[in-house]
């Protein structure tokens, strides 16, 4: 397995109230908070699931066509405070719409994940492509694992990304009301299970005719919840130990002490 982390990581979330098919509205309060947060000295922050849109799905490929700018705007953001930012926004590539979360270091774009497993209780497959490849970043503050809300559910992924050196894992989402237990359990789990830290970017408010709890996350590899957002607009913030995660990964050996020969194929 390779090394994951060898420095402490100060981890940032924001967690806000997209407006549905507003990207200018967006766009400003994702700059806003990615300024607050850099001031408190964020090194890592990760945005939620299409923070620049919503699911206006009726507009998706007109909002697409911005996608490009926000990045560049984003860019210059990362570069000037030397952040690592994560966040999921709408893509077009070849006649097809796309969930997309991006990874970007320090100013330049190093990382692009597509989701892979689109919402079919919601109609995401009706209007955009599942993509086809896990995502695990190289980065300056080390290996980030990259997945998109409805992935939470398929402990496969997670696995696979802690097994090819991931040590923090990055998730937008738009994880409504009333799954806020499902929620707020299975980003334990794969934290616990995985022995790796856990950013999870939740929206808030309604949009349509669904309501957004919040609940973001900022989890140690043990587990534990070390910042958790309410129901409204919040900045998190904490500081993702390297000592802590390797003293847990060698007190337990769950990767040592796997039997993949049994039960599975990934390597």
């Amino acid at each position: 397995m390779k090394q994951a982390l060898n420095q402490d990581i100060v981890a940032g979330i924001a967690q806000f109230n997209i407006q549905l098919g507003d990207c200018d509205a967006n766009l400003q309060t994702a700059l806003a908070a990615l300024e607050r947060l850099a001031g408190q000295g964020a090194q890592l922050v990760v945005l939620p699931e299409m923070w620049s849109t919503g699911y206006a799905y009726r507009q998706l490929d007109q909002l697409a066509q911005r996608t490009p700018a926000i990045l560049t705007a984003l860019a210059e953001v990362a570069r000037r405070h030397q952040l690592v930012i994560v966040g999921s926004l709408v893509e077009q590539d070849g006649g097809r719409l796309y969930n997309s979360a991006y990874t970007i270091d320090a100013g330049a774009l190093v990382g692009h994940y597509r989701k892979l497993h689109l919402f079919s209780t919601m109609g995401e497959d009706r209007f955009l492509a599942a993509g086809d490849r896990t995502c695990v970043v190289p980065t300056r503050l080390g290996r980030i694992g990259v997945a998109i809300c409805y992935d939470l559910r398929f402990p496969e992924l997670f696995r696979k990304m802690a097994l090819e050196g991931a040590a923090i894992i990055c998730l937008p989402a738009e994880w409504p009301k009333p799954r806020q237990e499902h929620w707020r359990t299975l980003l334990r789990a794969r934290a616990i299970e995985n022995q790796l830290f856990v950013a999870a970017a939740n929206c808030c408010g309604v949009q349509g005719k669904l309501d957004f709890f919040g609940m973001s996350l900022l989890l140690s590899a043990r587990g534990e919840v070390l910042a958790e957002a309410g129901e409204h607009d919040t900045d998190l913030i904490a500081t993702f130990s390297a000592e802590e995660m390797l003293s847990y990964r060698s007190q337990i050996p769950c990767f040592r002490d796997r039997r993949p020969e049994i039960y599975g194929t990934l390597p």
